[in-house]
């Protein structure tokens, strides 16, 4: 599959998406600046959440609508407030696709609404991403699907059940790539609560391309999942864990994107293809390996001992797997010191 003209599969390097969410810190000149910074890095693309927070909660004194988690980020923070502070405006949205087209990227977001979808519709967005707290969002999923364009979907707290659900409205729908990506919704996550290895179930239940959606800190989660047949992954991207974004504590700074982009794509490289036996770069070492050799000089008629023969490098003699046939027989032949043995004799 592809978005605009990046090929997306196991043949491809990982295709990575830095989320700006709310880190932006409600100040368009810092958003351009994460674009600039994201480009730099080598990632494909950069995402971006657009929503109202009136069209994700409502304002409530109630408690059900305040966080109450001593372990949260935003504990003691009410829902719409918090939305409020994190949200995207939509007129900020033009000029940041247009300076990720200038850099090079992908510029796509996450709708929250059904309006959302509208509105990205007018400004051809190239794929569509639905968070993992928006996967049980079955009539927005449904929208996203009518688009016919491809779509992401975090797995985060989703059941099978539910997956298998979401999985029936997009193969009933017009979209015909769909990736899922392995998401532990915690933030930040840890890495012993990331079951990464439900990657390739995930690839064998739905025979699609499957990705990470990774909150935890570092880069050792992602690269292992690509490993694991990750094609995609996406992290939080920040100027600066210190400034106070509201996604910052689990975000990336530029250099560590960088240091993700690089080893992500090594981590692809190293997988190569199913092979047993001496690589081409390796055949200029096979004759640095052991074989058999005359370690002392040996007359004929002497019998071959563990004194007088050894395995050693490099492998001008026989194949070690000879040696403990020789061990006890004569030698037919004088052999001197540093001779290597070149067939049983």
């Amino acid at each position: 599959m592809k978005i605009e003209n990046h090929n997306i599969g196991i043949d491809h390097p990982p295709f990575i998406i830095a989320e700006m969410s709310g880190n932006h810190n409600q100040s368009l000149s810092r958003a351009l600046k994460i674009v600039d910074a994201v480009a730099r890095s080598g990632a494909q693309a950069i995402k971006l959440q657009t929503y109202k927070p009136e069209t994700i909660t409502i304002k409530s004194n109630n408690k059900e609508f305040t966080i109450n988690d001593q372990n949260s980020l935003w504990d003691k923070k009410d829902l719409f407030s918090l939305f409020e502070s994190a949200c995207t405006p939509y007129e900020w949205h033009k000029p940041i696709f247009e300076r990720a087209k200038e850099k090079g990227l992908v510029c796509f977001s996450s709708p929250f609404d059904e309006d959302a979808v509208d509105f990205l519709e007018e400004l051809n967005v190239p794929a569509y991403k639905i968070a993992s707290f928006e996967n049980n969002h079955y009539p927005l999923i449904e929208k996203v699907a009518s688009t016919g364009k491809p779509i992401i979907i975090s797995t985060g707290m989703a059941t099978e059940e539910e997956l298998e659900e979401v999985f029936q409205i997009f193969k009933n729908s017009k979209s015909k790539d769909l990736i899922f990506l392995k998401c532990t919704s915690t933030y930040p996550a840890s890495a012993n609560n990331t079951n990464i290895i439900t990657i390739p179930e995930l690839k064998k239940i739905f025979n699609c391309e499957v990705g990470i959606s990774d909150h935890t800190l570092g880069i050792g989660t992602s690269v292992a999942a690509v490993a694991l047949g990750a094609t995609v992954i996406e992290k939080h991207f920040t100027l600066d864990r210190l400034d106070g974004g509201v996604d910052s504590a689990f975000s990336m700074e530029p250099d560590e994107f960088t240091m993700l982009v690089a080893e992500s794509h090594n981590a692809w490289l190293s997988l190569g293809k199913v092979f047993i036996g001496p690589t081409e770069n390796e055949k200029k070492s096979v004759k640095f390996r052991r074989s058999i050799y005359a370690v002392k000089d040996i007359e004929k008629g002497e019998l071959f001992s563990e004194d007088n023969i050894a395995v050693i490098r490099p492998a001008n003699g026989i194949h070690p797997r000879y040696f403990k046939g020789m061990i006890g027989k004569k030698s037919l032949k004088k052999i001197k010191y540093g001779t290597p043995i070149i067939d049983i004799v």
